[in-house]
């Protein structure tokens, strides 16, 4: 790095394969329009339910056009419902264990897995590191740096319970993908947007994304 240039510190994303990829969009294009730099990591799982809920492809060599049109998609599917830049988004492959956020001495802000499923939550439990996510997200913790954990399946049993534990034992903040109804939503993309907002609160980043509380019964129903 050049002497007066800025060191890019990025927030490292990692998308697991839980349902719930919409959550994982309206965190980056969050991330994004508070001028945030991301890197971002997507299983090779939740490519599946990618494909699944969207209907898109979410390719390696064509991560750029892929992650352009997700991002752009809405909750309710209508394509070209936001406009997006990602250019301050660096992809890493799932399988790269060589890649940056596999080191603690790569910098980042912290990391956050939304959504994050009980397999995940298990191997990052645990430290299993058996792909680029789940060892970022050991590094994450190991180095001390912020770690929202944004669980996204229904039940949960005992072992996923103490897993959630130890993780919070750990130093992670665990975010249930649990929407409100008090900031009146009238919308899907608004039920995915205060489980985005309440990831992002927990992370400390500003956003606009939902209405928060202000002591006011019925405040939600109001339109202003």
């Amino acid at each position: 790095m050049n002497a007066g240039e800025t060191q890019r510190v990025p927030w490292i994303v990692g998308v697991s394969g839980a349902s719930g990829t919409p959550y994982a969009a309206a965190v980056l294009r969050a991330l994004l329009d508070a001028g945030e730099s991301v890197d971002l990591v997507v299983s090779r799982a939740s490519r599946l339910t990618l494909l699944d809920e969207t209907g898109l492809s979410f390719r390696d060599a064509h991560w750029q056009d892929d992650l352009r049109e997700w991002l752009a998609r809405g909750a309710d599917g209508k394509p070209d419902a936001f406009a997006v830049d990602i250019s301050g988004v660096r992809h890493w492959s799932a399988g790269d264990l060589a890649a940056g956020p596999s080191s603690g001495s790569y910098p980042a802000k912290g990391m956050l897995i939304v959504p994050a499923s009980t397999a995940c939550v298990a191997g990052v439990a645990l430290g299993l590191s058996k792909d680029l996510l789940q060892r970022a997200a050991s590094v994450t913790l190991k180095e001390g740096r912020p770690l929202v954990v944004t669980v996204r399946e229904a039940p949960l049993n005992g072992q996923t319970l103490r897993h959630l534990v130890s993780l919070d034992d750990a130093g992670a903040t665990v975010v249930p993908a649990s929407p409100a109804f008090y900031a009146g939503a009238t919308h899907i993309q608004d039920l995915v947007d205060f489980v985005a907002g309440r990831v992002l609160d927990a992370a400390g980043v500003p956003h606009t994304l939902y209405r928060r509380w202000k002591g006011e019964l019925g405040g939600g129903s109001r339109t202003t």
